[in-house]
C-alpha cells in the first residue's frame, strides 16, 4: 500500500462492529494519488494524499 510522502498518512487499523455487536478487524485506506510535483526544484512523481493536495502542501508540476 502506498504512503503519502508529504504527511506520512498510511493504513489505519480498527474494529468493524456489526449490528449484533460482533467484532472483526478492518482497515481504513487513505486516498492516495500519484502526482507529478516539484521536489527540490525539479519535477518528480510522488505519492500524495488528497488532503495534502487540497491544502496546497504539494506544488504541482505541469
Amino acid at each position: 500500500m502506498a504512503k503519502c510522502e508529504i504527511c506520512g498518512k498510511d493504513l489505519a487499523f480498527g474494529i468493524r462492529v456489526s449490528h449484533s455487536h460482533r467484532r472483526s478487524n478492518r482497515t481504513w485506506k487513505p486516498n492516495i494519488r500519484r502526482v507529478k510535483a516539484i521536489v527540490n526544484g525539479s519535477p518528480k512523481r510522488i505519492y500524495a494524499c488528497t488532503r495534502c493536495l487540497r491544502s496546497g502542501k504539494v506544488k504541482r508540476a505541469m
